[in-house]
């Protein structure tokens, strides 16, 4: 289980309110971090997820709704409790139909704040990003978009509904699969994978659904299918997108009836089994071709689970990337190896085509050809089969996105000015000056990651 306190994000540019709740709600036992404006809770934000944001209505510069609205679009399950002394009824109640969890007006008792809190929290399954649940232990990430949808994975795991998961291949989706299979009450039962597309027709339907003997040549015994095998657990479809048209009709059936009928039998049998499907095809424009059952993807695609490519969440390269070289030097018993700070920035920089896969590919290569403790960045470069690779200069970035790309930065460099700014291609000052400008201090991406062994 996972035992994190409860962390909370203060949003006030009253300093003595901003103080005095801060110190009720840290007696409460809530780990709080307090902030003066919305730019500065941005920037906390992007730096790790709390499970609640409490924020001022009327503040300098993005009031308590503009605030809101920017993290609704970044973590629209993330509960936000707005307060103000100008609280009148339409103002709660339009807050409220936007999303926002609770309307509180000055002066509040304390009781109120922390029945309040107390409740937004039930609601509040905002993961730790340090991945210390043992649910997904095996997913390595400090991204903030990953830590959103690992925690839709964790909400949706407590249902029986039907996921799927898209994303390129590489991504990790069966490794996201698994995880949600662990926080969920099957977790005890059997989790399966198939690849739908790469197992024959003829023998798919067999494997999925087993035969009776004698129902086709070679079949001289029973045999279950992998739903009956998975009973009480989580199938895995993985590549459902390329499961032959015949199968996709009787997939349906087993899903809206909750029956199998073996290959040869006159009699269905009834199962009980989550399914869990992946893929990396645009199933819409499968549809339209006439591909793929629309039928079945609506009873597949209860929950849509989207997975970044590793391009999207860069910082989240060094971790993988150590995490892989401390994996492969242990077997290759070699404990000291390392990256060049070179060879590390070649990493970052790459396209990843076939992400984490292709990563894992790459550290592997180098690993087998290195023959120094410190692997150099030429060794990469040919493990990547390209000659160099940068993020993209922060002057072409737009200006919409300069957070973010100050953010993944300062991520990847464990918050190290120096290197940050090179990177950036800017000298000290002036990034400093722009680390100002997003309310971004270093010293918030000092963070001791957990080891993965």
């Amino acid at each position: 289980m996972n035992h994190e306190v409860p962390s909370i994000l203060l949003v006030d540019d009253d300093r003595d309110l901003l103080h005095l709740m801060s110190m009720r709600l840290s007696a409460a036992g809530y780990t709080v971090t307090a902030v003066e404006s919305a730019d500065a809770a941005l920037a906390s934000l992007a730096v790790k997820r709390p499970h609640l944001v409490i924020t001022d209505l009327r503040m300098h510069g993005m009031d308590g709704l503009g605030l809101f609205d920017a993290i609704h679009r970044q973590a629209p399950s993330l509960p936000v409790v707005i307060i103000t002394a100008h609280g009148t009824i339409p103002d709660a109640v339009a807050a409220t139909r936007r999303g926002v969890f609770s309307f509180l007006t000055k002066p509040f008792e304390p009781k109120i704040l922390l029945e309040t809190v107390a409740d937004a929290l039930r609601l509040s399954t905002a993961p730790s990003s340090e991945g210390a649940a043992h649910w997904r232990a095996d997913i390595i990430t400090r991204s903030a978009a990953m830590e959103a949808l690992l925690g839709q994975a964790q909400r949706v795991a407590a249902s029986d509904a039907s996921v799927c998961i898209f994303g390129a291949s590489g991504t990790g989706k069966e490794l996201l699969a698994r995880a949600i299979h662990r926080a969920s009450r099957r977790a005890g039962a059997p989790f399966i994978a198939v690849n739908c597309g790469a197992i024959p027709e003829g023998l798919l339907e067999s494997e999925l659904f087993g035969h009776k003997k004698g129902s086709f040549t070679g079949a001289v015994q029973d045999r279950r299918g992998l739903f009956q095998a998975c009973e009480g657990g989580t199938l895995f479809l993985d590549e459902v997108g390329d499961m032959p048209a015949p199968l996709q009709v009787k997939l349906l059936r087993t899903l809206e009836d909750r029956v199998v009928r073996p290959v040869g039998a006159n009699d269905s049998v009834p199962v009980d089994v989550r399914v869990i499907s992946a893929t990396h095809r645009k199933l819409e424009e499968r549809i339209a071709t006439g591909e793929f059952r629309e039928d079945l993807y609506y009873r597949l695609n209860v929950v849509k689970l989207e997975l970044p490519s590793l391009a999207q969440r860069r910082e989240d390269i060094p971790l993988l990337a150590g995490h892989f070289l401390s994996r492969l030097a242990e077997r290759y018993g070699r404990p000291r190896l390392a990256f060049s700070p070179e060879a590390m920035e070649l990493l970052v920089g790459a396209a990843w085509p076939g992400n984490v896969r292709q990563l894992l590919n790459v550290v592997e290569r180098a690993v087998a050809l290195t023959t120094t403790e410190v692997i150099p960045a030429a060794l990469v470069r040919q493990a990547l089969d390209v000659g160099s690779g940068s993020l993209t200069p922060l002057d072409e970035a737009r200006r919409a996105f300069e957070r973010e790309y100050l953010v993944r930065i300062l991520k990847i460099t464990g918050g190290n000015v120096t290197q940050a700014a090179r990177l950036a291609g800017r000298n000290r000052t002036e990034f400093y000056r722009l680390l100002e400008r997003h309310a971004l201090e270093p010293g918030m991406f000092k963070v001791r990651i957990a080891a993965h062994s």
